[in-house]
């Protein structure tokens, strides 16, 4: 057991350095294979002997067991907002008030970063607990979560007696857009930016899907220090860097207030190439000292101030409109221009939203327009400067089949969105095929969306259908696979072929058709050959049906690409003929409606609901009067004590099964 010990322990000091030099000094020393072979060396040591698990172990990178709710923690050190200047003039006047009280300031300038503030604590140099900033007095527990971000050390250099620290936790523009495309893959509502997807992140009460979401942290203040001696601002962050942390280290002090504004107007300039999103800059006086005679007020210290950048506007031509194809069909026009420089970047490119913006701003190909960068991210045309017309320009006009693969565009009522209905259409691709491999749809384990990626990459695969074509010896020369890995794929893949009918119908990606629709079509045409042939008329005819949802059938089963799509299925031994248990005539839950809460030991919630809705009966996802029972795993939650509240039958997994066998 002493060996077993040391191994541990030497692979967890392996694991940290490896880890810091990856994410926080940005100089890998080995391959991400021979990290991950160490990672699972450990996981295999901690599954087989639990004691020898530490609570910040390396494999808590990849998150633990979900939390049914976030604890409150209070700041014994406020964590204050930053009083805002919006123009030079408020810096100066805020220069102007410090040298009332200190004769000779001088000054760090730091990146405002754009995320989510939060405060990180360690005792005896081990990792303790994250909290959010909350309304900066009581924040919230988000210590598991914390753990995820691969830049937050869980060891210390020195075994300082106890510190606490301040950073700003973001997700990096890339992530963010990898986030919100796997999102949209999964037909689920995007994060409107980087902030916001990084404030999701951190509240997840799962956080293995907190893990997933590649945060990252800049760490800028020492909140409190024990058996630490430091002086001023830059020290500190050279301290902090030297035990670990991921900070912006800027050396530089600024004695006089032209040279703070020089300053903020460089970092300015480096909005958009960054990888990071920031939203100002932060002026701080450097001293100690200082800070302490200057004070703080309610709300903030006096010896800090946040200049922010305004919108920046240019004005240029559009010289013509294109379109970009989303990976859920929709057509995006957007405007070529002149090329002009805004908030740091060069910008030749610009949203047009949709068809109804353009008519309602009367936007032209050849009018001179003002871009602006809306949240600093994303280029948009808010406005054309009419008088600068010349009788030249045109009217841009939404065609009527896909620039891309040359289906069928439509605009379904009540949507501003044109959409491209082809399976095959290369703008879709990717998300057609995460969705096609969900748990929900054909559940495919092995294919997650960094696997498909790279079978496009590599032009292994199409479409979806393409899957079932795939070659074992192929799949195993791809990156992070091998000889198992790819026989292990191919089991599913084949497995897969057997699905029920409602999964495949799921699967198809049609429009306004979902888990419980797809089930309800299933049971009513038993084969997809019959939904095929079936009318608009006949399908608005069924319960749960509206015409929305049949027009979405018809019009992709009026597509040719997707009627290719579908024999190709056939062809690979793709069941297209519902013969599961759906059909059955077991129909003992008839009438009743179940409620799954907590962690069930036997089934996932989607099994259980899937043997449910097989027996006639509804799964909910609420408790209320009508609920029949409420099924009851570990770590129920707040369902089940409106249940109790309610009176509604709880049963526990032990009873559901003697209910079902």
């Amino acid at each position: 057991m002493n060996e077993i010990k040391k191994r541990v322990e030497k692979l967890t000091e392996l694991l940290n350095y490896h880890n810091k030099k990856y994410y926080v000094d940005d100089s890998p020393e080995i391959s991400d294979f021979e990290f991950d072979e160490m990672l699972r060396e450990l996981e295999e040591i901690e599954e087989k002997y639990p004691e020898l698990k530490n609570p910040n172990s390396p494999t808590m990178r990849v998150g633990g067991e979900a939390v049914t709710g976030f604890e409150p923690v209070v700041h014994t050190v406020p964590m204050q907002s930053l009083q805002k200047a919006f123009s030079e003039d408020e810096i100066r006047a805020f220069d102007k008030r410090v040298r009332e009280v200190i004769a000779s300031p001088s000054y760090v300038v730091e990146h405002k970063i754009d995320g989510l503030s939060v405060s990180i604590e360690y005792v005896n140099g081990e990792f303790v607990r994250g909290s959010t900033r909350g309304d900066g007095n009581t924040g919230e527990d988000v210590t598991q979560n914390i753990k995820t971000i691969r830049s937050v050390p869980m060891k210390l250099k020195d075994p300082i007696p106890y510190l606490e620290v301040r950073g700003e936790v973001f997700i990096s523009q890339k992530k963010f857009e990898e986030i919100n495309a796997e999102l949209e893959a999964q037909e689920q509502p995007l994060f409107a930016n980087p902030r916001n997807a990084a404030a999701g992140s951190l509240r997840q009460l799962n956080s293995k899907i907190a893990a997933k979401r590649g945060l990252d942290i800049f760490i800028f203040n020492i909140q409190q220090a024990e058996g630490v001696d430091i002086s001023s601002h830059t020290e500190g962050l050279r301290f902090l860097k030297e035990q670990g942390f991921k900070t912006i280290l800027n050396d530089r002090e600024f004695k006089t207030i032209d040279e703070v504004l020089e300053k903020i107007r460089e970092i300015g300039e480096e909005r958009g190439k960054l990888y990071f999103g920031i939203d100002g800059a932060v002026v701080k006086v450097n001293s100690f000292e200082s800070r302490n005679e200057l004070g703080v007020t309610a709300k903030f210290p006096k010896w800090a101030i946040a200049y922010k950048y305004p919108a920046e506007k240019q004005t240029t031509v559009i010289r013509d409109i294109r379109l970009q194809i989303g990976r859920t069909g929709v057509l995006t026009p957007l405007a070529v221009l002149d090329t002009v420089r805004i908030a740091g970047s060069n910008v030749s490119r610009a949203t047009l939203h949709n068809a109804d913006y353009i008519e309602e701003k009367d936007i032209r190909i050849g009018d001179t327009v003002v871009i602006e960068k809306a949240g600093d991210i994303i280029p948009a045309v808010v406005e054309v400067v009419a008088e600068k017309r010349t009788g030249e320009e045109r009217k841009f006009e939404m065609p009527l089949h896909c620039p891309e693969c040359g289906a069928l565009v439509v605009r379904e009522n009540g949507e501003a969105a044109y959409r491209c209905t082809g399976i095959k259409c290369p703008a879709q691709r990717y998300r057609n095929i995460v969705h096609f491999v969900s748990r929900p749809a054909m559940d495919i384990e092995g294919l997650g969306p960094s696997i498909i990626e790279q079978m496009l990459q590599r032009d292994m695969i199409e479409t979806a259908a393409d899957l079932y074509y795939l070659d074992a010896d192929d799949v195993a020369q791809m990156d992070k696979m091998g000889k198992k890995s790819a026989e292990n794929l191919m089991k599913q893949l084949e497995k897969s072929k057997t699905n029920p009918l409602n999964r495949l119908i799921h699967a198809l990606g049609i429009r306004h058709i979902g888990e419980k629709a797809a089930k309800v079509l299933a049971k009513e045409y038993k084969t997809l050959d019959a939904l095929r042939n079936a009318s608009i008329e006949e399908l608005t005819q069924i319960d749960d049906i509206g015409g929305i949802m049949a027009e979405s059938v018809a019009e992709f089963f009026n597509e040719q690409q997707n009627i290719e799509f579908i024999t190709r299925l056939e062809n690979a031994g793709v069941s297209c003929v519902d013969d599961s248990a759906a059909n059955s005539v077991d129909e003992r839950f008839k009438g009743m409606t179940f409620v799954l809460t907590g962690v069930l030991s036997k089934y996932k919630r989607s099994e259980a609901a899937a043997i449910i809705e097989s027996m006639g009966g509804k799964a909910s996802s609420s408790v209320s009067k009508k609920t029949s029972y409420v099924l009851a795993g570990k770590e129920a939650g707040s369902k089940l004590d409106k249940a109790v509240k309610l009176g509604i039958p709880i049963i526990s997994e032990e009873e559901f099964e003697r209910m079902i066998f």
